[in-house]
């Protein structure tokens, strides 16, 4: 579960976002710079690009999600057309192997790292993701202030709707926020998280996640690199422009990565993380926290690129889309993974 609590300023992962968007074109020979955080937010770490002698992942014979990965999308709030259209895109990414429509580096061979962690029978987590359903809560059924208890009632209200339903085989259901809605712990301790209903409240047990617009409630702490905390002043390399124009969205886009990573590899709290309690495990998208390319860790994100008006990203997507999104934690070099690494 993503933890964003000025994460930069420790770079050990612990465990536990609006302007229109635009198509972007491709750029054949993208430009790679390295941006470097200031002195002052170096961490004792020697951890670079994470480091098998420092990390304990273990599996605890739990389930993946090795069939074909369901998503249902709760757009919670109010949300431009514009930008359901981008993390779709996203969504739709990551099962987009055809590499005309998706070049390297791509969202779908960023996600075939996570496709490497396999149940105890040997089957890989799902390599095919898709959107099954959508639903709107456009009228905050649950209030502007939701807790991670009356998140369940959000799904419990979209899964009694008709046009919804529940798919407790395939299924995970993924709750996005708008930038007006406030969460227990957002912000301050979290970006997003990921965990299972209740039966008690839902009427089975679903794997699902939650992720926030922090576009205006917190983009320093949950859309970084886009936005930059204020105590780094002048001695940093300054906010990243983001791929799509949009700080809070494209700093989402991200979140929604780790947390489906780390969903699809513990949906139960029992399969795939580092550390003795389950309840705060360290998981496969934790242990890469801050980093998106080549040279991560000791205070830099890594090697990432720029598109020619100065966009950052490291991962094509479909349509065109550009998005950046930080590495995974991969079970084979027992290091953190992109396909956009250098090396």
């Amino acid at each position: 579960m993503l933890v964003h609590l000025l994460f930069l300023l420790s770079l050990i992962a612990q465990s536990s976002y609006g302007a229109k968007s635009t198509l972007q074109t491709l750029q054949v020979q993208p430009q790679y710079f390295n941006p470097k955080l200031p002195p002052k937010s170096l961490s004792a770490s020697d951890k670079f690009e994470g480091s098998s002698d420092l990390v304990s992942l273990r599996y605890h014979m739990g389930p993946v999600l090795s069939s074909p990965i369901n998503i249902y999308l709760i757009w919670y709030g109010k949300w431009a057309a514009s930008q359901k259209l981008l993390i779709k895109d996203f969504l739709l990414s990551i099962s987009t192997f055809n590499h005309r429509a998706a070049p390297s580096p791509s969202v779908a061979e960023w996600w075939r790292t996570v496709s490497l962690y396999t149940d105890q029978t040997g089957a890989n987590i799902s390599r095919s993701v898709l959107l099954a359903g959508e639903y709107s809560d456009h009228l905050y059924s649950h209030g502007n202030h939701l807790t991670r208890l009356s998140i369940q009632e959000v799904i419990a209200t979209a899964v009694r709707s008709k046009p919804f339903t529940v798919d407790h085989k395939n299924g995970i259901y993924l709750i996005l926020t708008s930038v007006d809605v406030t969460m227990q712990d957002f912000c301050r301790a979290v970006c997003g998280f990921h965990y299972f209903t209740f039966p008690s409240m839902v009427g089975y047990t679903l794997p699902y996640a939650w992720v926030g617009n922090s576009g205006k409630q917190c983009p320093e702490v949950c859309a970084y690199p886009f936005a930059v905390p204020g105590y780094m002043g002048g001695g940093g390399p300054g906010a990243l422009n983001p791929p799509n124009s949009d700080i809070g969205v494209d700093g989402m886009i991200s979140v929604i990565g780790h947390e489906l990573a780390e969903l699809s590899s513990n949906p139960l709290v029992n399969a795939w993380y580092a550390g003795e309690d389950p309840m705060a495990p360290t998981e496969i998208g934790d242990l890469c926290e801050g980093l998106y390319g080549t040279g991560g860790g000791g205070g830099y994100i890594g090697q990432v690129m720029r598109d020619k008006q100065g966009r950052t990203y490291n991962l094509n997507g479909r349509r065109g889309r550009k998005f950046l999104v930080q590495w995974i934690w991969s079970p084979v070099i027992k290091a953190c993974a992109g396909p956009n690494a250098l090396d």
